[in-house]
């Protein structure tokens, strides 16, 4: 089968821009929810207001063209093409990085720190710190390839994304993520410690440590109050993707404003942003996320990586170096004595006072010195 890497862009035809600002023009718009706040869901107004918005005035194409200052690739890996960034660093001794995204996100997650982590010298850092980065699109998101078969779990994305720094000629290399992410990461540092040198995560998917319930510190009563909260009012979404992710996907698919309200409802209740979204990001930005599930029809293929893998998760310990930044409106935190149970060789540890579960995107200044310092003591 064909190795080969060919260089890719974004571009959305004129056909499928139109068809978009149709349906958000007719969209068939519910009754307005019977409370004041966000907790019966994303409230009409606001929807409405960003519908109105995507409709009429935010320019895709510029938009486009932003991305595409960013060099992508696709290759095809066990049959299944995938879409990546890849920017190399001008600086001889940068360390490979692969980052991988989570849902409801997208490589547009990390644009805003793809630039200090390849350069540092040009965003006021050291050269010591550089890295050659690679973001791949998870299978069934982006413009990577939907899988038509079962199997496409975190387990088989991280061996893909193992092969896929091979084939870029990486034989030592380190590897970030949050969310879903965050599984992979963990799981490459598993899967392949022969190649990977260290791992660094942002959502350490670690159980609290029954041991410790009967002298639990702050941050872990906070994180079991965090805990519930998900499990009560926060996890529908997860349980529908998990059962029944096709049922869902035609509404996604077919209604950008059901896509865009699916997506932005957990921008709010998952970014530190002080009761509103676009306190911490802006609508241009978290439209240019929506529109990587949008224009590729990808509200059920991303969903079904939920059915593969939600509920299931491998929590077999982890050998590497390891480095935990802990943000605090991320949707599961631990403290560092849970995480040692499983990351057995922590190297670097360290609680933050602002960012949520989107830290590259919220914090990208704040994420940044946390992956340098991390890896630092990986080189």
């Amino acid at each position: 089968m064909s190795e080969e890497i060919v260089p890719f862009r974004i571009a959305a035809t004129d056909d499928e821009l139109a068809d978009l600002r149709r349906r958000l023009q007719a969209t068939r718009w519910p009754d307005r929810e019977v409370v004041t706040d966000w907790t019966q869901g994303i409230p009409l107004a606001y929807t409405q207001d960003v519908c109105r918005y995507w409709a009429d005035e935010y320019d895709w194409r510029a938009r486009e063209a932003r991305l595409n200052e960013f060099d992508q690739y696709r290759t095809t890996i066990d049959g299944l093409g995938i879409h990546f960034l890849h920017l190399r660093s001008p600086h001889a001794e940068a360390l490979p990085l692969v980052m991988t995204h989570g849902w409801p996100g997208s490589i547009v997650e990390f644009h805003k720190v793809i630039g200090p982590l390849i350069d540092p010298p040009a965003h006021g850092g050291d050269a010591a710190d550089a890295f050659h980065v690679v973001c791949p699109s998870l299978p069934g998101y982006g413009f990577s390839d939907k899988p038509t078969a079962s199997g496409w779990g975190v387990e088989k994305i991280a061996d893909t994304w193992a092969t896929l720094m091979a084939r870029l000629g990486y034989e030592r290399y380190v590897a970030q993520g949050g969310d879903w992410g965050s599984m992979v990461t963990t799981l490459i540092g598993i899967q392949d410690p022969g190649h990977c040198a260290g791992i660094h995560v942002n959502m350490p998917v670690v159980g609290p440590d029954p041991e410790t319930m009967n002298d639990l510190t702050e941050l872990e009563q906070s994180a079991l109050a965090g805990f519930q909260h998900y499990n009560d009012w926060d996890s529908g979404y997860s349980k529908q993707q998990s059962t029944r992710p096709q049922t869902l996907g035609y509404g996604l698919v077919d209604s950008p404003a059901g896509q865009a309200a699916w997506i932005l409802e957990k921008f709010w209740s998952w970014t530190d942003c002080n009761g509103h979204p676009e306190n911490v990001l802006t609508r241009d930005e978290l439209l240019d996320n929506v529109m990587l599930y949008w224009l590729p029809g990808a509200g059920a293929s991303s969903a079904r990586l939920y059915w593969e893998s939600f509920g299931k998760p491998n929590l077999d310990a982890v050998s590497v170096p390891s480095g935990c930044s802990i943000f605090p409106k991320e949707i599961m935190r631990t403290s560092r004595r849970w995480a040692e149970k499983r990351f057995t060789n922590l190297v670097y540890w360290n609680e933050l006072d602002r960012g949520g579960h989107f830290a590259a995107f919220e914090q990208p200044e704040v994420f940044v010195g946390e992956v340098r310092a991390c890896f630092r003591n990986m080189r």
